[in-house]
């Protein structure tokens, strides 16, 4: 399994490489724009990422249109497989919340990140936390 993380904060950063390298192989990014580059190269190595893990609010690009932009890209490209994305947020908006859905994603999940409820989630997104 292959999975992406954009997170702008190097704390949250670095806590969500170490929890989930647990897991599988790890590529971090620090905005939505990185975030959008490698998923492009992966895509373009035929090495998809299984999961996404965008923080709602970074520079440059935020995780909403990073969101937008990688669900673009999948459904321009000849991939069928879609990768399973969870926004992360410090901020418990609603209107974030719905919007996100709305644009793609399959998790959303509150920082600080409780580990049990975010694997609880990639288990629900039919991903390996075993």
């Amino acid at each position: 399994m292959r999975i992406l993380i954009a997170e702008d904060d190097f704390a949250s950063r670095k806590f969500m490489l170490k929890f989930l390298t647990k897991y599988a192989e790890v590529d971090v990014t620090v905005d939505g724009q990185e975030a959008v580059n490698a998923f492009e190269l992966a895509l373009e190595d035929g090495e998809l990422y299984d999961l996404v893990c965008l923080d709602v609010m970074m520079p440059n690009m935020d995780g909403l249109e990073a969101l937008e932009t990688i669900r673009q890209i999948e459904a321009g490209s000849q991939c069928t497989k879609r990768a399973r994305i969870i926004m992360t947020t410090a901020l418990n908006e609603v209107n974030q919340v719905d919007k996100a859905f709305q644009l793609g994603c399959e998790g959303y999940a509150v920082k600080p990140i409780d580990t049990e409820k975010f694997l609880m989630i990639m288990d629900k997104m039919g991903l390996p936390v075993h």
